[in-house]
């Protein structure tokens, strides 16, 4: 950060500040978006050979753009690495030009380099069904077995993500047939709830040897504190290993096969879409594996063309 002039640290600093009040971004990807466009700005100022105030960032070219891009893959950032840098890059300078009233054309016409998306695998239906029944298995404390048990059949039964789940609270209590869940971005979606998640949710309320009140978490570590979500990771490890299932079976996991199965069932993408709390429809294709030859086949039984 010493490189960087002191307006445009002030600038980042605003913008990180911006996407934490308005865009509910994560502490984590904070850090990842301060780091790189910190990292880019740094690279400006040796570019041009002097701290660049945010009238010289306003001048920056696609070549700029280039050469940055090109330093970045020679010091070893991957493909994918390097498209996430350019999409926080992005994502700053559109707050930036708005704010200071100059165009960004050079910046945001930047291409992202081409990467092979790695697609999430789901479980079998019969895999999933094993995972939550074994999860139980796993403590001697019984209270703890049924907590497990109770996260990962809501991270299935209803697609949650595991900071979802271990965010809910005792104002969420009882689970009805519907939960209102704050994702990403603090976007709010309602989910259904099936009885299977109901019950092992008040299967463990029942025996949580700590007060769940309106403004605790309902997930609790062995020490009374809000479960963190890698003791969940570390169970769901141990019952794949037990099961023999592969290591890509984690609590995510659980996420991707509720779609999946889902869509299997006959469910509707974009339904699913809503359900997950997904901003692009391309990620729940992603999500579900869905590949173009599914698409077109329920486009001809649905379109009136198609059927004709």
């Amino acid at each position: 950060m010493s490189l960087i002039s002191p307006a445009c640290r002030d600038a980042l600093q605003n913008w990180l500040a911006n996407q934490s009040a308005l865009n509910g971004a994560a502490e984590n990807t904070l850090i990842a978006y301060r780091g790189d466009v910190a990292e880019f700005l740094s690279f400006m100022t040796l570019h041009f050979s002097s701290p660049q105030g945010l009238g010289a960032l306003q001048a920056i070219s696609i070549g700029d753009m280039r050469a940055w891009m090109a330093e970045t893959r020679n010091s070893g950032t991957g493909a994918r690495s390097l498209a996430r840098k350019l999409s926080a890059v992005k994502s700053f300078y559109r707050w930036l030009s708005e704010r200071e009233g100059f165009e960004p054309t050079a910046v945001l016409a930047t291409r992202s380099p081409k990467f092979q998306r790695k697609l999430p695998r789901p479980l079998s239906p019969e895999a999933a069904s094993e995972m939550i029944d074994t999860l139980e298995m796993q403590s001697l404390t019984p209270w703890i077995s049924v907590r497990d048990q109770a996260v990962v059949t809501l991270l299935y039964g209803c697609g949650l993500r595991i900071s979802e789940a271990l965010g809910l609270t005792g104002a969420d209590l009882p689970i009805g047939s519907t939960l209102r869940i704050i994702g990403k971005g603090n976007k709010e979606r309602m989910v259904p709830v099936i009885a299977p998640a109901r019950d092992a949710v008040e299967r463990y309320v029942a025996i949580c040897p700590y007060e769940i009140t309106p403004h605790s978490p309902v997930f609790r570590g062995a020490r009374g504190g809000k479960l963190n979500p890698r003791v969940i990771q570390k169970v769901v490890e141990r019952t794949r290993m037990q099961l023999g299932l592969p290591a890509t079976a984690t609590p995510h996991a659980m996420r991707h096969s509720f779609a999946t199965h889902l869509l299997n069932a006959g469910g509707d993408l974009r339904a699913i879409q809503e359900l997950l709390g997904h901003a692009s429809l391309s990620t729940t294709q992603a999500y579900t594996g869905v590949d173009t030859a599914r698409l077109l086949d329920v486009y001809a039984r649905a379109h009136p063309q198609g059927r004709g």
